[in-house]
């Protein structure tokens, strides 16, 4: 059964196929978990949101079109969990493993994975400092690679909408960024 395509595996869910919903989790949650971690944050809560997911694939089966691609609805569930997710728990906390998960290359000199890893974290901050919706286009776009037609249609926007999220989510980074940056060479000169 492994060996279908999604359609295939999606009919055989709707007829009532665990082992098919196996094969669909199987294939597809990292690009669920991905994007969970990298909208609410942490490991622990991107886990909930996939199998949340999932969930909602096994019982709201019926109303998925086989005949379309599985990936721009799963895109769209994770979006809207996530950020049901983030709203519920009203706080943010840093998003440790993103550097680890988009760096992935293990083979560098240790000062330069240092070098790396702080970029990555003043990345993960400036994120954090962002709206839901901007932070929500930002991990579609730069993190997943999905066109501004495809982030569109998951959040249910005007591609306009997405393109100004973005230009406002980039602005927005940049200047936290900067700030930081400023910050620790100011404190760099209060101790020379």
């Amino acid at each position: 059964m492994q060996d279908l395509e999604d359609k295939e595996l999606i009919l055989h869910l709707q007829e009532g196929s665990l082992e098919a919903l196996g094969h669909l989790y199987d294939r597809h949650q990292e690009l669920v978990f991905r994007t969970a971690r990298a909208i609410v944050g942490d490991s622990e809560g991107a886990g909930d949101v996939l199998q949340e997911v999932f969930l909602r694939l096994h019982r709201f089966s019926h109303r998925v079109d086989p005949s379309r691609p599985m990936e721009p609805w799963l895109y769209r569930v994770t979006v809207n969990q996530a950020c049901t997710w983030v709203k519920r728990r009203r706080w943010t906390w840093p998003i440790d493993e993103l550097a680890d998960w988009l760096s992935g290359d293990r083979s560098q000199t240790p000062t330069h994975v240092i070098e790396r890893r702080e970029s990555w974290d003043a990345v993960e901050r400036a994120i954090w400092t962002l709206p839901l919706a901007q932070r929500t286009v930002i991990v579609l776009y730069y993190i997943n690679d999905l066109s501004l037609q495809e982030i569109a249609g998951i959040i249910g926007v005007p591609t306009g909408t997405v393109k100004s999220r973005l230009h406002y989510g980039r602005r927005a980074m940049r200047k936290a960024m900067e700030a930081e940056e400023n910050y620790r060479i100011e404190s760099a000169y209060e101790y020379t």
